[in-house]
């Protein structure tokens, strides 16, 4: 009786050990400069089935944190949380992992939204639609994909910015423009009404066209940009809505990127954290493409200024109107961005009246590089190009000095 006791005893204390894990983690700011809302991201793969998480201060305060299932097959792969630092500070946080229960809710700080038009009912006005979707695939031989969602491709915001993604060959960032720091996609859909302009909400601020828009990503023929087609078939998804990140992903299967090589598959992961502007982008692919050439860049705004460090920022200013009605709209003015490790640069096209442009290598089956942009509409922004310019230096220094983590 008592050994059995024992035995009993022994498994439940190895069932309460298995339940949960604790963590220290270290992170440390190299930096002169404080930064905010640093994104700490821990891979779960060393720690089994992780089904909840909780993160503490050296205080015991609880802080928001993020589980994440990035290829969908219901098992969570990555722990993110946010953190404040001081100028060479370290700080200590206690992760919590735990095999039962479910993610923590924390208010939101990000936002993203795929939706089809609801035909059926006509009382919707254009900004309500309801008809919300997670993934869509269109075969490479559909007519005319850009118009098979609501907003023409997926959307996602922070409190500082809001980006669609055009569902079509171009995949261009179209870019929407707020006043104040707030969520505003949900209620406006790209469309925002007059009475929410009256309440200080944003609009759409730039027209793309062809071009790269904010940071598309798109092959290269040895002369020119070329649009991400023939495809056997293109998707977008929503792989994570928060609330501190969110994962939108494009994937164009059978892309005759260059005629002279067997098709390829690509992925392209967009990442937004809350409290950023700017935007994470990494390209997979399916294979090897090294011998590929590729382009990226941004728009040549009308009467734009540019700024190139020469070493993977370039930027521009520049002020144009939105769409091509120019009664109902006004010209915006807005600063954009792109940043590419010096890696993956063959070269820096001259400007042109499209785009100020990278050809692009990418050394094996992935790169990753940032975009990002103001609207001069913000409270909280960026008025002039000098300001915007001077904003972006210092952001490619934080860029390359990333915080230090350590995992115990």
């Amino acid at each position: 009786m008592k050994r059995t006791l024992s035995l009993i005893m022994l498994a439940a204390l190895s069932s309460a050990l298995f339940a949960s894990r604790t963590l220290t983690v270290s992170v440390s700011n190299p930096s002169n400069a404080p930064r905010t809302d640093v994104p700490v991201v821990i891979s779960l793969a060393p720690y089994g089935d992780v089904r909840s998480a909780l993160v503490t201060t050296q205080a015991g305060q609880e802080i928001p944190c993020q589980l994440d299932d990035l290829n969908q097959d219901e098992t969570f792969d990555e722990l993110c949380f946010l953190v404040d630092l001081g100028k060479k500070e370290k700080l200590q946080y206690t992760v919590t992992l735990a095999t039962e229960g479910e993610p923590r809710p924390y208010p939101a700080r990000v936002y993203a939204e795929m939706v089809l038009s609801n035909f059926k009912d006509k009382k919707l006005k254009k900004h309500q639609q309801n008809n919300y979707i997670e993934a869509i695939t269109a075969r490479g031989d559909a007519a005319y994909t850009y118009n098979i969602q609501h907003h023409h491709g997926v959307d996602f915001e922070s409190e500082l910015n809001g980006i669609r993604i055009y569902f079509d060959a171009r995949q261009t960032l179209d870019l929407y423009g707020k006043y104040n720091k707030q969520l505003e996609l949900k209620e406006t859909q790209f469309y925002t009404p007059d009475d929410l302009k009256a309440k200080g909400y944003g609009d759409d601020v730039l027209w793309v066209g062809q071009t790269f828009g904010l940071g598309a990503f798109r092959g290269w023929d040895g002369q020119q940009p070329t649009l991400v087609e023939p495809v056997r078939s293109r998707t977008q998804r929503i792989i994570s809505y928060g609330p501190l990140r969110t994962i939108v992903e494009v994937v164009d299967r059978g892309w005759k990127a260059d005629t002279a090589q067997a098709p390829i598959n690509m992925t392209l992961r967009y990442t937004q954290y809350a409290g950023h502007r700017d935007t994470d982008v990494d390209v997979l692919f399916n294979q090897n493409v090294s011998s590929y050439r590729f382009s990226t860049g941004i728009i040549n705004v009308k009467g734009s200024e540019e700024f190139s460090d020469k070493k993977g920022l370039r930027a521009c200013w520049g002020t144009d109107y939105p769409a091509a009605d120019t009664v109902k709209w006004k010209r915006e003015t807005v600063g954009l961005a792109v940043y590419v490790p010096a890696k993956n640069i063959v070269s820096e096209e001259p400007a042109n009246k499209d785009n100020y442009g990278y050809v692009l290598k990418v050394n094996g089956n992935h790169m990753a590089y940032k975009v990002t942009y103001t609207s001069a509409n913000e409270t909280f922004g960026y008025h002039s190009a000098k300001e915007w310019f001077d904003y972006l230096k210092a952001w490619k220094k934080e860029v390359e000095q990333p915080v230090k983590v350590t995992v115990q």
